[in-house]
């Protein structure tokens, strides 16, 4: 059972992601300077699945990683899952059809359900990260993958303060521009604050029962990926 905190957190990310849901894909591409869709390509790609896989693809947005993975692998079994009702409406007016709403802190799927979990974007986004780390263990089968591209802080003090001022600006610039409000973007350098490097990550992915974990990391850390194995 989630406590009254988790339960905020969670109400107000779904009424957060309403706002920006239509604008979504575009700031994505944004901030990655147009690299996003590689990025996640590359994930797909190096997660070697087998055609006919179980995929979860969490905190899905729109669901552009299931359509790759559904592109890459068309006899693959691919559910999209989502907090925000409306990035679920986006994902499904896309042809997703098994698009379900749901907290990654207590995924409705069996245990062992999944041969891969994609993560894109969404860990700085869980209330509880190691928790939220757990749950996607648990639906995973032993040798199956957790797959990540998010935020991250730069290991470097100085670079972190500079990537952080540039999120920031960046945000507060299309928040005015797109809703009239700054602050609707600033949320990224504001949720990184408190977040992990990649190093951090890859720690907890092991102490969470994790090998082979494996990265790739760009703009000085401040983007990374994440492809590790349960074991």
């Amino acid at each position: 059972m989630k406590s009254p905190e988790e339960r905020q957190d969670s109400r107000l990310m779904r009424q957060m992601f309403d706002t920006i849901a239509p604008r979504y894909d575009f700031i994505s591409r944004v901030f990655s300077f147009g690299l996003d869709r590689r990025w996640k390509r590359l994930s797909v790609a190096r997660a070697a699945l087998p055609e006919n896989a179980s995929v979860l693809d969490l905190a899905c947005g729109t669901g552009d990683i299931s359509q790759l993975v559904i592109e890459r692998l068309p006899g693959a079994t691919v559910i999209a899952a989502d907090i925000t009702e409306l990035m679920l409406r986006l994902a499904r007016a896309r042809g997703l059809k098994n698009a379900v709403c749901s907290d990654a802190a207590c995924l409705p799927f069996a245990g062992n359900s999944f041969d891969c979990v994609f993560i894109g974007y969404g860990l700085r986004n869980f209330p509880d990260l190691k928790a939220a780390v757990q749950e996607i263990k648990r639906v995973t089968r032993p040798g199956g993958l957790i797959v990540s591209i998010d935020f991250f802080l730069p290991s470097n003090a100085v670079l972190r303060e500079i990537y952080l001022a540039y999120l920031y600006a960046q945000g507060a610039v299309w928040g005015l521009l797109l809703h009239g409000r700054a602050r609707v973007y600033t949320y990224i350098p504001d949720s990184l604050r408190s977040f992990l490097s990649m190093r951090d990550f890859s720690a907890l992915l092991e102490d969470s029962g994790y090998v082979r974990v494996a990265t790739r990391s760009y703009f000085f850390g401040g983007i990374g990926q994440h492809w590790a194995v349960k074991k």
